[in-house]
């Protein structure tokens, strides 16, 4: 069983797009920026949506349609506190959870300071956002593998947004608060059961899928499999990022 998914294939506007093309970027838009809540089509943002079709505007301007939306703002403005609302704006606009209370305090001035389209802004026109997704790319879900720049405590972090009631994106308090409001290490949520308890992890044992970068003049990636107990876990997790590994999955085996 697949604990979190950690590969997300990027979706992107390519050149010349088919109308199905169009649609699967659409609605790429939709799932990430709206947090995978149902849409009704009369939410759909039409005139947006046109715009992109006819190349008017990029995707990433796509992106920034929705997030000001009244429909985003009633969803996750109006009805959660300033932090929660921030943290989920990380998640949907970069795709990570915030790594800091200095993030989040940054965002907080931003807001207070230049109002509700600058901290959106803030998000979509930041170098994070250009590297990883430019104009084309819908931005997904890419903190829950290790990131160049990012902290280590990133990657549990994105793991404790992606799971357990939080997952939801219509859970209004901020999962994250005591962890980086007192600078603290977020540990890993373990996936609910369908009988709404979590699992008992003590005798399990999990795959830990690695990418490792070569040594030498030519520098080339191999991969590389771990198969540690649940009390292991944490510690080769923290091992692997120290040694400049990129942690591709991470799989329940037994």
């Amino acid at each position: 069983m697949v604990l979190w998914a950690v590969e997300t294939e990027p979706v992107e506007l390519r050149k010349n797009p088919t109308e199905s093309d169009l649609q699967l970027v659409i609605r790429a838009v939709y799932k990430q920026v709206l947090g995978n809540e149902h849409l009704l089509e009369c939410d759909r943002l039409m005139s947006g949506e046109s715009l992109l079709r006819n190349r008017e505007i990029s995707v990433r301007q796509f992106v920034g349609l929705v997030a000001k939306s009244d429909l985003y703002r009633e969803r996750f403005f109006e009805t959660n506190s300033q932090s929660r609302f921030i943290e989920l704006n990380y998640k949907h606009l970069l795709g990570r959870a915030p790594q800091d209370r200095e993030e989040i305090t940054q965002h907080v001035r931003i807001y207070n300071e230049q109002g509700y389209e600058a901290e959106i802004d803030s998000y979509l026109y930041s170098d994070e956002y250009i590297q990883n997704f430019g104009d084309a790319i819908v931005p997904y879900a890419r903190g829950v593998r290790t990131q160049p720049g990012l902290k280590n405590v990133s990657f549990n972090r994105m793991f404790s947004l992606v799971r357990g009631p939080s997952s939801s994106d219509s859970y209004q308090n901020a999962k994250l608060i005591m962890d980086w409001g007192a600078n603290l290490p977020t540990a890993i949520a373990f996936p609910l059961t369908g009988m709404g308890g979590y699992y008992s992890n003590t005798q399990k044992r999990f795959r830990i899928e690695v990418t490792r970068a070569g040594i030498g003049p030519r520098v080339k990636r191999s991969n590389k499999t771990y198969e540690v107990g649940y009390d292991q876990l944490s510690a080769n997790i923290q091992s692997i990022q120290k040694a400049g590994g990129k942690i591709r999955s991470i799989i329940e085996v037994h």
